[in-house]
């Protein structure tokens, strides 16, 4: 009898050994029944705490409410590195950075590890790359046959200096333009982020879904929003008036020990120390470009339901990693924070539970043989990832027992159900969080005796892991 985690490579290869049937409507012209499509969408810096269905009560993502109520969501989804291109990496080489050497920006995928496209496609799927690339070589070098609506760098020549929504210069996505997969700029749809972009991915998004032929699909989307430059988008002046937003709980002036980044890019958007006013006018234009966002996906999926196709496909939502906005006195991403660190993870379609939440960890490389596992796509055997399909099918708990998180040589982190322990080996500074009573890490444990016990433990399996994946910070790890 086939495990459930093996359910969907059982059953098709029961369906072609003609041992069990299914409607007719569901076939396809070869009298073999159709694997469902999937529609990966990637959004940048989202924190996991903007979606209204998963208790914000003040932004508004109606088309992600309705996912959330149709599909299952990870709560405890997490970037490993929280810096756009390796953890975009992870995503799509299911390993980790220490493993595939992108561990920064600049940083090349070394040889051997295949994109996520590539099972897919050797397993019969058209696979199409949309959106924000920020990774070495071109979506064609990892397994996708199409790209449309290809963002990347390459148009300095056509940059001309711009301004976010409160007038501060833009120094994100500066020189940024479409173009094709062989390198044909398209300096006419915008130069850098435009205050309409999400649109524009969105209509790549729909190309993809309508020419794909009989064959099933895979189709990566990857927005720029709601990264910085804050631009407000069409028609969304007015939606979110500043003195409405809430501060977050952890809102800080000042963060009280250096990170590594405190003088970094990102760091730098907002002046310091941070206050309440600046704060809450950042997050107001933010959540207007999430809402524009939302409105973007839903026409993605109008597009499914117009070519018959919603009730065969996954839809998988999530972000390469959150951001502070305020949070313990940072801006950016490139913390441990569960602000951070955290990601949205909404998964919904054929074989996926309604109205499920999970609170097992799991990383963004779990995505890569989950999604495989959910196509019956052979799985690469030199993976790091695990496929969540247990834990949505009930068979597992979890997958993972510790979170393990890390940022330069900068920063480690190891996080349980409970505890969340931060190493900064540079400083020699050390947190300890108990998520349960304090999930927005505002109390620092780390010298109080009685959780000693738990220090010394957590201490222990983070050295264990650093020297396994080789990592060359673990020498400050003492």
């Amino acid at each position: 009898m086939c495990k459930y985690r093996d359910f969907f490579r059982c059953f098709w290869l029961l369906i072609v050994g003609g041992l069990i049937s299914i409607a007719p409507t569901s076939l396809v012209a070869d009298n073999v029944p159709r694997r469902p499509n999937v529609i990966l969408i990637v959004t940048d810096d989202q924190r996991p705490d903007t979606i209204a269905a998963l208790g914000n009560p003040v932004i508004k993502t109606p088309t992600l409410d309705a996912l959330v109520r149709q599909g299952s969501v990870m709560t405890r989804a997490t970037c490993a590195n929280p810096i756009c291109t390796p953890s975009r990496a992870e995503l799509l080489t299911g390993c980790s950075g220490f493993r595939t050497g992108v561990l920064d920006f600049g940083k090349p995928v070394s040889d051997g590890f295949p994109g996520i496209a590539k099972p897919l496609r050797d397993s019969g799927y058209q696979t199409f790359y949309v959106g924000k690339w920020h990774n070495a070589g071109k979506p064609k070098d990892f397994g996708y046959q199409k790209t449309e609506g290809l963002f990347a760098g390459g148009g300095g020549r056509w940059w001309k200096d711009q301004v976010d929504a409160h007038g501060r210069p833009v120094t994100g996505y500066r020189g940024w333009v479409f173009q094709t997969d062989d390198g044909l700029k398209q300096p006419e749809l915008g130069v850098g982020l435009t205050p309409e972009i999400s649109r524009h991915f969105a209509d790549a998004a729909i190309r993809c879904v309508e020419q794909a032929d009989t064959a099933p699909f895979f189709v990566h989307v990857n927005f720029t929003s709601p990264h910085d430059p804050l631009l407000m988008p069409p028609a969304m002046e007015g939606v979110y008036d500043p003195q409405d937003v809430s501060l977050p709980k952890n809102f800080l002036p000042r963060h009280p020990f250096p990170t590594g980044n405190l003088d970094g890019r990102d760091e730098q958007l907002l002046p310091m120390p941070r206050t309440e006013s600046d704060v809450r006018r950042d997050i107001a234009v933010y959540y207007a470009v999430i809402t524009y966002l939302d409105q973007q996906v839903g026409r993605i999926l109008e597009a499914l339901e117009a070519t018959n196709q919603s009730d065969n496909t996954i839809v998988i939502f999530t972000s390469d990693h959150g951001l502070a906005m305020g949070s313990h006195g940072l801006r950016g991403k490139q913390n441990m924070y569960e602000h951070t660190i955290g990601v949205p993870m909404i998964l919904a379609g054929p074989g996926i539970p309604k109205g499920k939440r999970f609170d097992a960890p799991m990383y963004l490389r779990d995505l890569y043989p989950t999604i495989c596992e959910l196509t019956a796509s052979t799985i690469p055997d030199a993976i790091d990832g695990r496929s969540i399909v247990p834990i949505l099918s009930g068979e597992q708990a979890r997958v993972h027992d510790h979170i393990f998180g890390y940022f330069r040589n900068f920063q480690r982190m190891i996080r349980t159900d409970r505890w969340k322990l931060i190493h900064y080996p540079q400083i020699e500074q050390w947190q300890l969080f108990d998520l349960v009573s304090d999930p927005d890490e505002q109390t620092n444990l780390i010298d109080h005796p009685q959780h000693q016990d738990q220090v010394t433990l957590l201490r222990r399996k983070l050295k264990e892991w650093q020297v396994s994946v080789d990592d060359p910070c673990g020498e400050f790890n003492r």
